[in-house]
């Protein structure tokens, strides 16, 4: 069709060059295949219906594969040209794996992003045998790689926060966290041992954790030369800065949307986005901004979405530390 156009519809045609003339002036045709990712889908018209169905946030939400909605979730241009240079031109159709992309991102941002620490499902520890009233503060690396991005002070007092899964009343064999008799480090501070739990009389889950603290371990070392298995982050109860976080996910659930189930929304995941509305974060994310990206430790990268204010903080996952997909063996 494109030929016919060029021999018949343009004043090309009328004139009085010759076949030969006429072919060598013609742009050249380069075919290629369309871009398609596992675990989404690119045509428009089925994403135009995610969108009109409210299936999904708008074309920016950020589980969509639009450049606004990897924008929102905080890709950065870097990472996408660098994604599209490996996967190169090619003229038969083929899906690319989304761990591909993920770890285009990933690697760049692991060069340049700071380091802060972050409580997602937060659960209080107080330290008894620390000073009450008191509170000090600590110095911690931007970066573990890179020196020349500095340090930050961060808050420390007699009641933290701890991830939720960061203790175990009944641990299994290797598990090296927090446990009652065990102690870990708390990154950057000190050796803490648990002495005791409260719980919730009527549910039986725990609700608070008590430990003790070795002073003499400031900074997260034993001058005595014992060593701890665990290492758990942690924020300053009095100092957090409350947040909302998004933890966003693949938008579907099998890799190939629609090819079992003859119907692509049969397909989404009921888990691509999780809110969690009463996070904790170090105080110095109050100062983040729309461009900023950060590695929150243990957790994933993060960024300020759309919505961010100072009144009102929300951050976005943007990927996880690994890929979890591929090692919790999801069918390919």
């Amino acid at each position: 069709l494109y030929d016919w156009v060029l021999d018949n519809a343009l004043p090309m045609a009328a004139s009085d060059t010759d076949d030969r003339d006429q072919h060598d002036c013609r742009p050249r045709q380069i075919e290629f295949s369309r871009l398609s990712l596992e675990y989404t889908i690119m045509s428009k018209r089925l994403l135009t219906q995610l969108v009109r169905e409210g299936h999904v946030d708008g074309w920016d939400d950020p589980r969509m594969p639009t450049l606004s909605g990897l924008r929102r979730r905080g890709y950065t241009p870097r990472s996408i040209r660098d994604f599209a240079e490996r996967v190169g031109i090619t003229k038969k159709d083929h899906v690319i794996e989304m761990g591909l992309l993920e770890h285009c991102i990933r690697e760049d941002l692991d060069k340049g992003s700071q380091r802060r620490m972050a409580v997602l499902r937060p659960l209080k520890l107080v330290i008894v045998n620390y000073p009450e009233g008191e509170s000090e503060e600590l110095d911690a690396q931007n970066h573990p790689h890179y020196p020349e991005m500095g340090t930050r002070k961060i808050p420390f007092s007699r009641e933290i926060f701890i991830e939720h899964d960061d203790f175990m009343e009944d641990p299994p064999r290797k598990y090296f966290r927090l446990s009652p008799g065990r102690e870990v480090r708390l990154r950057f501070a000190y050796f803490v041992t648990c002495v005791d739990v409260v719980k919730d009389p009527e549910t039986g889950e725990v609700t608070e954790v008590h430990c003790t603290y070795d002073p003499a371990t400031r900074g997260g070392n034993a001058p005595d030369g014992r060593k701890v298995k665990g290492t758990i982050h942690w924020v300053s109860a009095t100092h957090a800065l409350t947040a909302q976080v998004r933890l966003y996910d693949r938008l579907f659930a099998t890799a190939y949307p629609g090819r079992e189930s003859g119907n692509f929304l049969d397909d989404l995941n009921p888990d691509s986005l999780t809110v969690l509305p009463a996070c904790r974060l170090e105080p110095a994310l109050d100062r983040a901004q729309s461009t900023d990206r950060y590695q929150f430790e243990r957790l994933g990268y993060f960024c300020p979405d759309r919505l961010h204010s100072t009144t009102n903080p929300v951050f976005n996952r943007i990927v996880a530390l690994r890929d979890s997909w591929a090692k919790a063996g999801h069918a390919r």
